[in-house]
């Protein structure tokens, strides 16, 4: 990617297909990748998978974490895509302290399908039970938040293909000899 480095987080709830559709961004476009979820503290994972909320406290170390990846790569000249709920207008506001110009991509929908979706999902430390909790929470994007809101009823790859070109992001490069 060209210019000045792009960061884009992919936000909402659980269940929502964030870290499904940041990778599939990445992919197509090269962005680097993060998972928000890999910089909790061993502290606030083991609060989610004892099913209770983190409260600001517990988050705002983990926001600034995040902010200061983004701007590290921002200072390299790379740009980003980090799955991450970014719920509330203040966390955001977090993230923002990072790069300049960072963007949201809110998938939102209803709570059925994500729930759903929760309940078939194995191997991470979020349990289903604190779905409420973040639905609860969430403050979506306000007029003056450069971002853009997709159904996530769409299939994965409907939503990657419709937040590049929503962003406007430009498509990787084929690799030589494809």
């Amino acid at each position: 990617m060209t210019g000045e480095p792009r960061h884009i987080v992919v936000m909402g709830v659980s269940g929502a297909g964030k870290t499904t559709v940041a990778r599939g961004i990445s992919e197509l476009t090269g962005l680097r990748f993060a998972e928000a979820d890999e910089f909790h503290s061993a502290a606030n994972v083991a609060r989610m998978r004892a099913g209770i909320p983190l409260d600001d406290a517990a988050r705002w170390p983990w926001l600034r974490a995040l902010a200061g990846w983004m701007a590290e790569r921002h200072a390299e000249g790379v740009s980003t895509v980090l799955a991450c709920s970014a719920l509330k207008r203040a966390y955001r506001d977090v993230l923002r302290q990072g790069p300049p110009g960072v963007e949201f991509l809110h998938l939102d929908g209803a709570a059925e399908l994500m729930r759903e979706r929760l309940d078939r999902r194995v191997g991470h430390y979020m349990p289903a039970s604190l779905f409420d909790s973040q639905r609860a929470t969430l403050e979506h994007l306000d007029p003056d938040e450069s971002g853009v809101v997709l159904e996530v009823a769409a299939t994965p790859d409907e939503l990657v293909r419709a937040a590049i070109d929503r962003l406007g992001l430009p498509l990787r490069a084929p690799a030589p000899g494809r």
